[in-house]
C-alpha cells in the first residue's frame, strides 16, 4: 500500500498544479514520476472544488501511468473527498484493467457518492465493465440499489454491449432481462436495428411481469408502432399491471408525432375498458383513451 502524504499548503499546492499544466501542455511531464503523481492525488482533496477539477483534469491527461495509485486511492484513501475524486478521475481514464477495482468500490465502499463515481468510471470504461454488471445484477447477494447502478451503467453503454445483450436476454435471472430490455432500448434509439426492436417486442411475452411491463414502457417511449398487436395482446393479460402497462405504451405511441391511426389504438383501448375491473388499469386505460383522442383532434 502507498502511503499517503501529508496534504500540500495552498500556496504549493496552486504552484503545483500551475507547473504540472504547463508541463502538460508541453508535453514535458514526466508520467514515471509517482511521486509527483502521488502529490497531485492528494490535491484532489482540497478544499477548493476548482482546484480539485483541475488536478482531476491533470491526472486524465497523464493518463494510464497514473491509474494504479487512483487505484490505490480509491481502494485505500482515509479522506473521502479524495476517494471521490480519484473515481471521477478514472472516468476520464476509462482504464479496462481498473475494472475490478471499481466493482470492488461499488460493493465495499460506505460513501455513495464514491459508488456513484465508480458506475460512472464503468460505465464509460464501456464494453470491458459489461461482464462484471451481468454478474452483480444476476447476484442475489447484492441489494436493489447496486443492482439498479449496474443497470444504469449497462444502458449507458449500450451499442458497446449488444452483443452481450442479445445474449443475455435469454438469461435464467428475470433481473438480467429486466436490465438488458433498458439497454437494449437504447441500442435501438442511438443505432436503430431490426434485431434491436425485436429482442423488445419478443419480452412482451417474458414469464416475468416486471421484464414485460419494462419492454412495454420502452416501446412506448421509442413509439414503435409495429410493437401495437403485442401491446393490444397484453391488454388482456391476466396481470394488471401488465395491462396497466400495455395502455400507457398504446397511448404514447397513439400520441407520438409519427402516430398511426387513432382508431388501431383506441378501439382496442376501448374495447379493453369495457372488460376491466381493476380500478387502476380502468384509470390508466381511461387516460390513454383521453390522451389519444386528444392529439387527434
Amino acid at each position: 500500500m502507498l502511503n499517503f502524504e501529508t496534504p500540500l499548503t495552498v500556496v504549493e499546492t496552486d504552484t503545483l498544479l500551475q507547473t504540472v499544466r504547463e508541463q502538460l501542455s508541453l508535453n514535458t511531464f514526466d508520467k514515471s514520476d509517482r511521486q509527483v503523481i502521488q502529490q497531485m492525488i492528494e490535491c484532489l482533496g482540497d478544499s477548493r472544488g476548482m482546484t480539485r477539477l483541475g488536478f482531476a483534469d491533470s491526472l486524465g491527461q497523464v493518463g494510464k501511468p497514473a491509474v494504479p495509485q487512483l487505484l490505490e486511492a480509491l481502494a485505500h484513501h482515509p479522506n473521502v473527498v479524495v476517494r471521490r475524486a480519484a473515481a471521477k478521475t478514472l472516468t476520464l481514464i476509462a482504464d479496462p484493467e481498473a475494472v475490478p477495482h471499481l466493482i470492488n468500490a461499488l460493493l465495499t465502499d460506505e460513501d455513495t457518492v464514491v459508488k456513484g463515481s465508480s458506475v460512472g468510471a464503468l460505465a464509460r470504461t464501456g464494453e470491458a465493465a459489461v461482464p462484471a454488471l451481468l454478474k452483480i445484477l444476476a447476484s442475489p447477494e447484492h441489494p436493489e440499489s447496486t443492482k439498479g447502478h449496474a443497470a444504469w451503467a449497462l444502458a449507458f453503454i449500450g451499442v458497446e454491449a449488444k452483443e452481450f445483450l442479445y445474449k443475455e436476454i435469454s438469461s435464467e435471472s428475470p433481473v438480467v432481462r429486466a436490465a438488458v430490455v433498458g439497454a437494449i432500448a437504447k441500442v435501438a434509439q442511438d443505432s436503430p436495428e431490426e434485431q434491436a426492436f425485436e429482442t423488445l417486442v419478443n419480452a412482451l411475452n417474458d414469464s416475468d411481469e416486471t421484464v414485460r411491463c419494462e419492454a412495454a414502457a420502452v416501446l412506448g417511449n421509442l413509439a414503435y408502432q409495429p410493437a401495437i398487436p403485442k401491446l393490444v395482446e397484453l391488454l388482456g393479460y391476466s396481470s394488471g399491471e401488465s395491462r396497466k402497462s400495455a395502455a400507457l405504451a398504446l397511448m404514447k405511441i397513439g400520441t407520438s408525432e409519427t402516430a398511426p391511426p387513432k382508431d388501431s389504438v383506441l378501439e382496442p383501448l376501448q374495447n379493453a375498458l369495457t372488460q376491466e375491473s381493476e380500478t387502476t388499469v380502468q384509470r390508466a386505460m381511461e387516460l390513454a383513451i383521453s390522451q389519444v383522442k386528444r392529439s387527434s383532434s
